[in-house]
């Protein structure tokens, strides 16, 4: 497999580049349903022409119930992975959990994420970053911004730079996530391209009881004061029916009302990117 087809992914090292999108489910459902979402977004990202990033989660690890759905599992989900880029000339990320799992991952996935619950895990990060893949590390719900430079030393250590930051709200109270927005810029000035996740932003941990809730109508608000603040890239969760979704639900977009988000984001983007922001001192 090339490993070298999306090389413009490695070219992203700051924030001043037009902003790309991490987009897909949840996880990954069925082999034909996450085949029709990765070709719809491509169609998508052909129309607007922007950078697309396919993601899906081959194993939920974190889920709130022991009865809720997890995925296919490793083996399973990279094989679908793996169609979806070999049908539609797409990079794709994944989420690793144990650093046993990573060489496998690695090669399939363009780009490694690191869920916020694990984005202190040590041996993970070293793991993540010998692949020499982009990393994509979310910011823990517990983390401050200026501690995600323990993260980028830890992977730049194994000699890769490729490190992305991703915020997705702090835990404030129960049930609910809050998104301080002076994280963007703080993270920014620790010198790695930064992407805002905005669909795990409004998600009501176990909101449910036994699965967690979710703010869909929020998503577009959330994303848009991130644009204008000129980060690297934006991550959402997208279904096409959400409230058949198996997890998440409640806080992915549907397709049907993607497209004109994205594009109101990426004019949003140029505008910001083209222009200087006064300083105040």
């Amino acid at each position: 497999m090339n490993h070298q087809k999306h090389a413009w992914l490695k070219e992203i090292k700051d924030n001043q580049g037009p902003l790309f999108f991490i987009l897909g489910p949840c996880a990954i459902e069925t082999e034909t349903d996450t085949l029709k979402a990765a070709e719809f977004l491509k169609k998508l990202s052909e129309k607007l022409k922007f950078n697309l990033i396919f993601k899906a989660a081959f194993d939920k690890a974190n889920r709130i119930s022991l009865s809720s759905f997890r995925g296919h599992g490793l083996d399973e989900g990279l094989r679908i992975l793996a169609k979806v880029k070999e049908q539609f000339d797409l990079p794709v990320l994944t989420d690793v959990h144990e650093s046993d799992q990573v060489a496998a991952v690695a090669e399939v996935a363009d780009v490694i994420q690191i869920p916020a619950m694990l984005c202190r895990q040590t041996d993970l990060l070293l793991a993540a970053g010998k692949t020499g893949k982009p990393v994509h590390v979310k910011k823990g719900q517990f983390f401050a911004p200026e501690n995600m430079l323990g993260a980028i030393k830890k992977i730049e250590s194994t000699g890769n730079e490729h490190v992305w930051l991703c915020e997705r709200g702090y835990t404030f109270g129960y049930q609910n996530l809050v998104v301080d927005y002076r994280n963007f810029p703080i993270m920014k000035q620790l010198g790695k391209p930064v992407v805002f996740d905005a669909t795990h932003a409004v998600q009501r941990p176990g909101g449910q009881g036994h699965a967690s809730a979710g703010d869909r109508f929020m998503v577009s608000t959330l994303a848009t004061a991130a644009a204008s603040l000129g980060l690297a890239g934006i991550f959402m969760e997208v279904h096409e029916n959400p409230e058949k979704a198996l997890c998440d639900g409640p806080n992915m977009v549907r397709h049907s009302q993607l497209e004109s988000l994205v594009a109101y984001l990426m004019d949003l983007d140029a505008w910001v990117k083209g222009r200087q922001a006064p300083e105040v001192w």
